[in-house]
């Protein structure tokens, strides 16, 4: 069974699910299938806006959003998380960037390395010099990568994807999809296992 993983690197929840991910990929068997996707734009179809603008004006809601990030991070062993002085990033660039790095065969790496960059190192990654640095340094490729963010073919996948994520009924990032069920945020990530967990079960 494959889970399709909508996120955008801006989000540090989606980094934390990233992290506890291939501990449910181990026990299920489940391939989670990482669809990039432009959180900004994804809001602008919604109507939604990020954790920090839309509770802003609420008393207690972001100290309790915070708590329940440490009961998370704490849970799944996730020592090296550090949220991002720069944040919000505009991951435009980065973004365009994991749909050419599919193109590039070197996703996988990509994913890591600018995860790592965002959320354990707190670098901005919203500047396209530092993005070549960060992937030169990785032993990516740099150059093909950057160059090919300005694309068309690259540019209107990942719109699609959005579009996409927005057609499943997405609203923002972490999301998740189990056959047609969406599972919303890191704290769904338990539902997404035992949902893996049951189908495999009567597919028997």
């Amino acid at each position: 069974m494959d889970v399709t993983f909508y996120f955008d690197f801006g989000s540090p929840n989606a980094f934390l699910s990233h992290r506890v991910i291939p501990g449910i990929a181990a026990r299920t068997a489940a391939i989670f299938d990482y669809v990039p996707i432009l959180l900004g734009g994804l809001f602008k179809l919604t109507g939604n806006q990020s954790p920090m603008a839309a509770f802003a004006g609420i008393k207690h809601k972001l100290a309790y959003e915070a708590l329940e990030t440490q009961r998370f991070i704490a849970r799944h062993g996730i020592a090296d998380f550090a949220f991002n002085p720069h944040f919000p990033v505009n991951t435009l660039h980065l973004m365009r960037g994991a749909v050419a790095a599919q193109d590039l065969g070197v996703f996988e790496a990509y994913v890591d390395c600018v995860y790592d960059a965002m959320w354990t190192r707190g670098l901005d990654m919203g500047q396209p010099v530092i993005i070549a640095q960060v992937l030169a340094e990785a032993g990516l490729p740099a150059d093909a990568l950057l160059e090919a963010t300005q694309a068309l073919p690259v540019k209107q996948r990942l719109l699609d994807n959005t579009q996409a994520a927005f057609d499943h009924g997405a609203f923002g990032s972490p999301s998740f999809l189990v056959g047609d069920d969406l599972y919303f945020g890191k704290d769904r990530l338990r539902d997404v296992e035992e949902a893996l967990l049951a189908r495999a079960s009567t597919s028997r």
